[in-house]
């Protein structure tokens, strides 16, 4: 069983299905958090290839989501994340589905 196993987890890693599948070389991260009901810096500017991670502080769940379909969190839950790697140029407004007042601004260059 064990030596299955380690096959399962080196084809995963051969297929290039980890968390740094596609990544581009010098790729950078950048945290928005999520806190007192606000996403903070409100807008941020990033690089295709780059990693966004969105980390809730907040005492309640959250999302990001595009409502034009750019991406979706899905729930965050309280001192959970959530890493997106951007494949897209362009301006994507984002708000929390279960906040909608709660608005922030993703630009890809």
């Amino acid at each position: 069983m064990r030596i299955l196993m380690i096959g399962i987890v080196a084809a995963v890693s051969m297929l290039g299905m980890g968390s740094t599948a596609g990544e581009r070389p010098g790729a950078r991260t950048h945290t928005i958090t999520i806190e007192a009901m606000k996403y903070q810096p409100e807008s941020v500017t990033v690089a295709v290839g780059d990693r966004v991670v969105w980390v809730n502080k907040d005492v309640v769940a959250h999302t990001a989501t595009s409502p034009k379909g750019g991406f979706d969190s899905k729930m965050i839950a309280p001192a959970e994340s959530w890493t997106l790697t951007v494949r897209t140029a362009g301006a994507f407004a984002y708000i929390c589905t279960y906040h909608p007042t709660m608005k922030a601004t993703l630009r890809v260059k």
